[in-house]
């Protein structure tokens, strides 16, 4: 048997402590969500506690096309980029045959199942879980067009919600039979004014159509989820919080839609009559106290110049709108900060950045060549990542 003197032993004793207090300190549990500070101060969050997300749709294309991601000046993948800046979930858009991608990328497609399962595999890579959008289009759907997939053409409600359904849980086995399986999915995008047109557009503020759509679509998230481990958490989607109480009325109390998990909301300084900290706290407490479901923001960004960085013009750049907030990388970042303190404090579940990696590169879109967004990018003009990122990491009131 070792007899150590007294010195020693009390010199042992004093480490062993400023151990275990070194351990207990770096994670604590909070609200049922894990929160991880760093040595440098940054504070990660987990999903579960509060999601900080991000529409990485892009990105692939934007790689295929040259374009390059830093931090600190340092070329890296943008998804463990993302991961190591307080990321915790990716969101990804998906089109049901986006043949029009092929036309313009040399016969590739982009934002079709394949392209979405290699996103959705280097998120889950990464460690990130994953939002997975369904616009229920080949292409963009938002509130000023929800065009029917040309698949789809001509058929009558009835033949529709099953097309509906079976499209929805296709994807999802799709997806789970490559261990790919998304957290969270959206049953449709900006669907303020329904979506698959003529069909389930919401006419003379008749929401029955369209919430028939949306019960298909989630009962195939539910039927898929019985033998599922993951089982997706869905998410219902409305444009601006100026029409979101009329449109969750029209699409629960009306059209009977109740069984969801996340009341999503797309929030973008420019076409918001809503851009006070309290006017936006009001109307997330007010869905959250009335439909006692999770409300998130799904789609949001702040600009952080109104220059551009390619030819191609920006879409949104206006700095009147929020004059406390100057368009500049602290403005950016001092904005996403103070408007995620507002969900969290109304009781909101999440933020998740529209195409924060959107930078310039020589990809086309319908529009264009390089970005529209780059200025509201999380990234400058040469790729490295800005002080914006940084409201991902701010340590927040709970």
């Amino acid at each position: 048997m070792l007899f150590l003197s007294k010195t020693t032993s009390l010199g042992l004793f004093l480490l062993t402590l400023a151990l275990f207090f070194t351990s207990a300190s770096c994670k604590k549990t909070t609200g049922g969500g894990t929160v991880t500070p760093t040595s440098d101060t940054r504070t990660f969050y987990t999903a579960d506690k509060f999601v900080m997300g991000g529409d990485l749709s892009y990105v692939n294309q934007i790689q295929d096309y040259g374009g390059v991601f830093k931090d600190s000046s340092k070329v890296k993948d943008p998804f463990l980029l993302c991961k190591d800046r307080g990321m915790n979930l990716v969101r990804v858009r998906l089109w049901h045959t986006p043949a029009w991608t092929a036309t313009i990328n040399n016969g590739k497609m982009y934002s079709d199942l394949v392209d979405v399962a290699k996103t959705i595999k280097r998120a889950k890579d990464a460690g990130m879980t994953v939002n997975l959008d369904l616009h229920y289009s080949d292409t963009w759907a938002d509130p000023q067009k929800q065009d029917i997939p040309k698949a789809w053409e001509g058929l009558p409600l009835s033949i529709l919600k099953d097309s509906v359904y079976n499209y929805t849980l296709s994807v999802l086995n799709y997806l789970k039979a490559r261990n790919l399986t998304p957290e969270m999915i959206q049953i449709g995008n900006e669907n303020n004014n329904g979506m698959c047109w003529n069909v389930g557009k919401i006419v003379s503020n008749n929401f029955q159509p369209f919430a028939d759509l949306l019960k298909s679509g989630i009962k195939a998230v539910r039927d898929f989820s019985t033998n599922s481990t993951i089982k997706p958490q869905v998410v219902i989607h409305v444009a601006q919080l100026q029409t979101a109480e009329w449109w969750a009325d029209g699409v629960i109390n009306k059209g009977g839609v109740t069984d969801y998990d996340i009341l999503g909301l797309s929030h973008y300084y420019q076409w918001s009559t809503m851009n006070n900290m309290a006017d936006i706290s009001t109307v997330i407490k007010n869905l959250k106290t009335k439909y006692g479901k999770k409300v998130m923001i799904v789609e949001t960004a702040y600009s952080w110049t109104n220059q551009n960085g390619d030819t191609y013009n920006n879409i949104m750049s206006d700095p009147s709108k929020v004059p406390t907030y100057p368009l500049t990388s602290e403005g950016q970042y001092n904005y996403m900060k103070d408007l995620t303190q507002t969900v969290i404090s109304a009781g909101g579940s999440g933020i998740q950045y529209w195409e924060p990696l959107w930078i310039t590169s020589p990809m086309k879109d319908l529009w264009g060549t390089g970005s529209s967004w780059e200025n509201n990018a999380l990234f400058d003009f040469q790729g490295n990542a800005l002080k914006g990122f940084d409201f991902m990491t701010f340590a927040y009131k709970f």
